[in-house]
């Protein structure tokens, strides 16, 4: 069964790191394209970093560019989110998730995989 499993998330002060993982199994998931969103408490799904089709350029959103930067490891089917100088509104539900097929990297509606979710908490 294809599934995608993200773990990292913790409890955090403010200007601290973390760095949250991603793992793909099962079928082509390893394969298709990986994108981090997030949900804070009573706000909509927010994309954070995602790769292009290819693979070869990654975008971010612009509250966290220069901040945060996606990695990946093909031979662990595994993608990161390195996030440094973390601030108190960057508290939130981190999701990870994979598309597919076309769409836009930046529009969750492109994502057919999302993961269970890892909550990461700033204190300030």
């Amino acid at each position: 069964q294809a599934q995608l499993v993200e773990s990292g998330g913790g409890l955090v002060q403010a200007g601290g790191s973390l760095r949250l993982s991603c793992a793909a199994s099962g079928g082509t998931l390893s394969s298709y394209p990986k994108a981090w969103f997030r949900q804070a408490p009573g706000k909509d799904r927010e994309f954070v970093a995602g790769l292009s089709w290819s693979g070869e350029r990654t975008y971010y959103g612009d509250s966290v560019k220069d901040r945060f930067a996606l990695s990946r490891d093909n031979a662990k089917s595994t993608v990161y989110l390195q996030m440094n100088s973390l601030r108190p509104e960057d508290t939130a539900v981190y999701y990870c998730a994979a598309r597919g097929g076309g769409g836009g990297v930046n529009d969750r509606s492109s994502y057919d995989f999302w993961g269970q979710g890892t909550q990461v908490t700033v204190s300030s």
